[in-house]
């Protein structure tokens, strides 16, 4: 139902799917491979930082832009991994959370009637933040089965009104990691056309099967156009803790200050600290963290493919995509509102991160970020499926 004193650019916005989908499964005691949060706390010793900070005093407000010190590890942590060098102190912005980043990114840098091209299916908050900055959201699709990026619809989607490009990888639900001959084209593009970039990098450390991310910021003409966005929740599984960042040239750093400052203006005081410590441990947390990850993807796959769906390996992420055709049914959303009743498991529809919807329908995302006993007792309760 449309709320008539609701600004009508909200319109069609309605309840995010993964609030409604969990509320689903705790209302029916249902599994919840729908919203991707583990169901087990990161390294001991970080959540013990955090309750040092907090028996510290660190308890008030933080500087707007975050702590010096998360600014100077999330700087060295682009330099460690990337190569990449940045002023902490205006060129590093702490946000609550990636989310917010987006969403002060998009406020910032588009005005009303600018285009801003992103790959379907995306992230719900892309929809919601450009539509709230007045932008015109334009889809680029990544279809099945391999969910490559076509680099000539991505060319003939940039016209005059193009502002920005909104490029996720690792992406978002399909798990697919763009190249380097895609992030190449990507970068040329950018280049010729003279856009803004925002990259949503928030998997970055959570890929499989030797698959390298490389920031986009890294191509030739890329640092002074880029603004990265990642957070620590995915990575070091605290995502209820909501620290994500933005890093890039001062000015576009600015700028979504500007726009973040009158959001939450600052949040998570103790927890800053803490995940400065985070980023600065050893390279076997992150190498077994993907690894750990990577035996769990293949374990969902391994039975979602029993059960009888056509499975979507994916090279990153919390995620799995399937195709339901093959079980006799044809609508996501329709079944995945079924779902509880029918054997206890919620998942996400894809179709809800589509405008071409149709490309969506029969897909369905899971969630593997589970321990090993919750994701075969979910395979075991879909086997019912086909009983």
């Amino acid at each position: 139902m449309t709320n008539a004193r609701a600004a009508t650019r909200l319109d069609g916005l309605g309840t995010t799917i993964f609030a409604e989908m969990s509320a689903l499964a705790l209302a029916t005691d249902s599994i919840n491979l729908g919203q991707g949060f583990p169901d087990v706390d990161g390294p001991p010793e970080i959540i013990e930082a955090a309750a040092a900070a907090m028996r510290a005093g660190r308890n008030q407000y933080a500087p707007g832009p975050g702590v010096p010190e998360l600014r100077t590890a999330i700087a060295a942590h682009q330099q460690r991994f990337y190569g990449i060098e940045l002023d902490p102190d205006s060129e590093v912005l702490v946000t609550t959370g990636a989310t917010e980043a987006i969403a002060a990114a998009v406020l910032a840098l588009v005005d009303p009637g600018d285009e801003v091209i992103a790959l379907e299916p995306y992230y719900d908050s892309y929809a919601a933040t450009i539509a709230m900055a007045g932008g015109v959201r334009v889809p680029v699709t990544l279809r099945p089965p391999d969910f490559r990026l076509d680099v000539d619809a991505l060319r003939a989607a940039v016209t005059d009104r193009t502002k920005l490009l909104l490029i996720n990888s690792p992406h978002n639900p399909t798990g697919t990691v763009l190249t380097e001959e895609e992030l190449a084209a990507i970068a040329r593009l950018a280049c010729e056309r003279d856009l803004l970039v925002v990259t949503d990098e928030v998997y970055e450390h959570l890929i499989f099967d030797d698959v390298r991310h490389r920031p986009l910021s890294t191509y030739d003409g890329m640092a002074e156009r880029t603004l990265s966005i990642s957070s620590a929740g995915k990575t070091f599984s605290f995502t209820g803790w909501k620290i994500g960042w933005a890093t890039g040239p001062a000015d576009l750093v600015r700028a979504v200050m500007t726009a973040k400052q009158f959001l939450t203006f600052t949040s998570g005081a103790p927890l800053q600290p803490a995940i400065a410590q985070a980023l600065l441990l050893s390279d076997d947390y992150y190498r077994s963290a993907r690894t750990a990850l990577q035996a769990k993807r293949d374990r969902i796959c391994r039975g979602l493919s029993e059960v009888g769906f056509e499975v979507f390996v994916p090279q990153g992420t919390y995620f799995v995509s399937t195709d339901i055709t093959p079980l006799g049914y044809a609508d996501g959303l329709d079944f995945c509102l079924k779902l509880p009743e029918l054997c206890g498991v919620v998942a996400i529809p894809h179709e809800v991160f589509y405008d071409n919807k149709q490309v969506g329908r029969p897909l369905v995302r899971w969630a593997f970020c589970k321990r090993d006993e919750v994701l075969d007792e979910a395979i075991e309760r879909l086997g019912g499926l086909i009983r």
